[in-house]
């Protein structure tokens, strides 16, 4: 039976690369839960909302009923803030938390924490005292937070005064100029480093790298494995550091978490989440990685939610299914969609020549379909619909228009197939 993870909060990017790593496993069902309406619940078909935020004193017994209700093996947390609090709350919990022990979550929440922690063993960045600055610019920052979240780069005195006078707990910190880079890393259960690999942060977006190269250097590893030797980790972990200006390496911050951007990892074949889950279970894992550079780019993308019900599916060829440079792989993803939905699929074409030949060209199975239709080109597609409940997917706007108009069904070119793929799990 496969064990039920639970993702918490399921609709940050944190989350949507749990999701990446899990969905498909045949070891695990994902439910989602956000305490806000967000992407959640276009990517979790288990999808619960209004969970009380994590400072609310409700959150802690509102997250343990999810967990009762659904039969929750595993949490993973998918927010700093919620990282530490489950932490915090373990014992509380039959399921099991993904991250690893409390002392680590609590020095890596605190930026100041961590850098007290690591000065004289790794290189930190250098503090200042508002009236002690050597020179400008610096850079002030939470020392709680996430992302670049209340982050600034100062250039002069009256700056720092603006922003100080807005936050006076912010950190001075020295200016580093040089490029960034995250370290992604797992440490078994029995406190083994088993793998860590840098990758530069060439390009951010609310503190997630959108842009990301793997880079192999073994100072990466160095700073891993004294980091490891320092704090207690169990899974995944990552840290991140940035040039200063003589080209060292600084330490930026230490997450006990999944980053917004192991996915570049998983497209290596190494599955945090999922080697994290196994070494929670209890199993000795290996990690093995595909020997190639690799460069992930990310881009905001669609998931759609539609009021439409229908039974049936009634789909052109040409230029639909196939094209000119062979199979419209959205398009069978899409077929396949809707056979597992248990739709009626027929397909209704004026293709000149033998469909069956060209379907068996393209190794497209023609019991894909529950019906062929095969008409002349001179005939009305219309006149071939004959179900109410369905929808009429065509690449020919002057067929759909007569279709809508004459059938009364919603219509669907090539454009817009996108609106009709259900991503959830």
């Amino acid at each position: 039976m496969k064990k039920r993870v639970l993702v918490f909060p399921c609709g940050s990017e944190i989350a949507l690369e749990i999701n990446r790593a899990l969905k498909d496993s045949i070891h695990f069902k994902m439910v989602g839960a956000s305490s806000i309406s967000d992407h959640g619940e276009y990517v979790f078909k288990t999808y619960i909302p209004n969970i009380p935020f994590v400072e609310d004193a409700a959150f802690i017994p509102a997250l343990q009923k999810v967990c009762d209700d659904y039969k929750i093996d595993f949490i993973f947390p998918a927010h700093d803030s919620v990282v530490l609090k489950l932490a915090q709350h373990a014992h509380e919990f039959k399921a099991k938390i993904i991250t690893s022990s409390l002392e680590t979550n609590e020095i890596c929440r605190s930026k100041e924490k961590t850098y007290k922690k690591f000065q004289g063993i790794i290189p930190t960045p250098k503090l200042f005292q508002k009236d002690n600055i050597e020179k400008y610019p610096v850079f002030l920052k939470p020392s709680v937070g996430q992302g670049s979240k209340g982050t600034c780069k100062v250039s002069n005195k009256h700056e720092l005064d603006f922003y100080l006078s807005k936050n006076s707990e912010l950190l001075i910190l020295e200016y580093l100029p040089g490029r960034e880079y995250t370290i992604d890393c797992f440490t078994n259960r029995h406190g083994k480093l088993l793998f860590a690999m840098g990758r530069q942060r060439i390009r951010i977006s609310n503190g997630i790298s959108v842009s990301s190269k793997t880079v192999n250097n073994p100072k990466f590893i160095e700073l891993a494995e004294k980091i490891n030797k320092v704090l207690s980790f169990q899974g995944v972990w990552f840290f991140q550091v940035k040039e200063n200006t003589d080209g060292e390496f600084v330490l930026m911050e230490i997450a006990p978490r999944i980053a917004g951007t192991m996915g570049l990892s998983l497209g290596l074949g190494v599955n945090f989440a999922q080697l994290s889950l196994f070494d929670m279970m209890g199993y000795d894992v290996e990690i093995i990685r595909n020997n190639y550079e690799i460069q992930i780019d990310r881009a905001l993308y669609a998931s759609y939610k539609i009021n439409l019900d229908f039974d049936t599916v009634y789909i052109d060829f040409d230029d639909v299914i196939s094209l000119q440079t062979g199979v419209n792989t959205d398009a069978v993803k899409l077929l396949y969609q809707f056979k597992n939905q248990k739709k009626e699929i027929i397909l209704l074409t004026k293709h000149a020549g033998d469909i069956y030949q060209k379907l068996d060209d393209l190794c497209i199975s023609k019991n894909l379909f529950n019906k062929i239709i095969h008409i002349a080109d001179t005939d009305e597609k219309s006149n071939y619909i004959t179900k109410n409940n369905a929808v009429f997917i065509d690449d020919s706007f002057a067929e759909r228009q007569k279709v809508m108009k004459n059938k009364n069904i919603s219509v669907f070119g090539v454009d817009n197939l996108s609106a009709l793929i259900d991503w959830r799990v």
